[in-house]
């Protein structure tokens, strides 16, 4: 006799058989022209790094450029990074967001 499986008990074919999937880079390939950071900038400490990403040097769209590079820094490191350089980036990036923040009102402040 015969017993039913549901569709849950029956484990799916990955197709693979047995070999592990190759891990996807998904930042591998990419390039940027537009921004430059210094050599070693992200271990610095967080007052270090906001200034140099906040500066037109390096940012040359503004402090929001440097942020999404942070931001894409402390992504493409991933679980690599250890909890206290975490920490002083996650710093960083709430310093830049305050420099941000300063350039809106100042910008405000022009336009009225």
């Amino acid at each position: 006799m015969a017993t039913k499986t549901s569709a849950a008990t029956k484990k799916k074919s990955t197709g693979n058989k047995g070999k592990t999937a190759p891990k996807k880079r998904w930042v591998k390939h990419v390039t940027t022209d537009s921004t430059h950071p210094p050599k070693d900038l992200f271990t610095k400490s967080a007052p270090v790094i906001a200034r140099s990403l906040a500066s037109k040097k390096v940012s040359p769209k503004g402090p929001g450029s440097g942020m999404r590079m942070l931001t894409y820094f402390i992504n493409r490191a991933g679980k690599g990074l250890s909890a206290s350089r975490r920490r002083t980036l996650e710093r960083a990036k709430e310093l830049l967001h305050e420099r941000i923040e300063k350039e809106k009102q100042r910008e405000k402040k022009k336009a009225a």
